[in-house]
């Protein structure tokens, strides 16, 4: 899992993260045009938004890994 990545874009692609299987953060993209000193706010919105959404599309990709891998069984512990 830790191979396999998501990635994900927000504000019209201005911020752009790439998540790996393991929910780990691999790469932040901030198109230079999006900073701007007086709305920080907004920035750092962005920048939640697509973390969040790539931890959220890595989990369903494990959880689809893993249902590959234990046929659909439900184990403590993996799921």
């Amino acid at each position: 899992l830790a191979m396999k990545t998501v990635e994900v874009s927000s504000g019209g692609g201005m911020v752009s993260v790439v998540v790996n299987g393991k929910c780990e953060l691999v790469s932040l993209k901030i198109e230079k045009d999006v900073v701007n000193a007086d709305d920080v706010e907004m920035l750092q919105d962005l920048v939640m938004a697509a973390v969040n959404e790539g931890i959220r599309k890595a989990q369903e990709m494990s959880a689809a890994e893993m249902a590959k891998i234990t046929g659909g069984l439900k184990i403590p512990g993996l799921t």
